[in-house]
């Protein structure tokens, strides 16, 4: 009898001791995941041609909270339903990517429909249960010259090339002003008078 009582209450504690540690485990916090985040590394403010089938492509990365790039997360792209915008070569407005071992994922082969005007890509990021969001701001205009690449032109390089332009007009402009006032300033300059040419009998 008592090796039967001794055996259970063993097994009582046993019992008890799995069901204390399983209740401690459960009331421990987890540890809260990493946080994701994106950054923007191409195509933001981008100008887009509508005349051109080919633009640069929008780039991102995905970023974990020590902003190390993050491989295998599942990023979409999504293009304006109506307006200004475009479509993928498959003809939807949304795709999804993979970033790779850099964390990065283009939103290539958009096709620019024949609207012109500011519109917005909209990413979403999604890597072990975590989301991240952001915003890709375009304007499309139609006759903007295409770089060598074959791409749009950016905002940053429009403003280079007026500031440029009007730089060269202005020294254009200060070089025929001094021109001008020193023809006026009396100076002879270099005169050549051609005399009588004369024919004789050798010598």
């Amino acid at each position: 009898m008592v090796p039967r009582l001794y055996t259970a209450v063993l097994i009582s504690l046993l019992v008890f001791n799995l069901l204390g540690v399983q209740i401690l485990d459960a009331q421990q916090p987890e540890s809260p995941p990493a946080k994701l985040h994106i950054n923007v590394v191409e195509g933001d403010a981008q100008l887009v041609n509508i005349k051109s089938r080919v633009n640069p492509a929008p780039v991102i990365e995905v970023l974990d909270e020590n902003n190390k790039p993050v491989q295998g997360a599942v990023v979409s792209f999504f293009l304006p339903g109506q307006g200004p915008g475009g479509t993928f070569s498959n003809g939807a407005n949304n795709t999804a990517v993979i970033t790779d071992r850099n964390g990065r994922a283009a939103a290539a082969g958009i096709i620019p429909n024949s609207q012109t005007g500011n519109w917005e890509i909209r990413v979403s990021a999604s890597y072990q249960g975590q989301t991240a969001s952001a915003v890709i701001t375009q304007t499309s205009v139609s006759g903007v010259s295409a770089s060598s690449t074959g791409g749009g032109i950016s905002k940053k390089g429009l403003i280079i090339l007026v500031v440029v332009a009007g730089a060269i007009a202005g020294a254009v402009v200060a070089a025929r002003s001094l021109g001008g006032s020193s023809s006026s300033s009396g100076s002879p300059g270099i005169i050549i008078n051609a005399g009588t040419p004369s024919v004789g009998a050798p010598k």
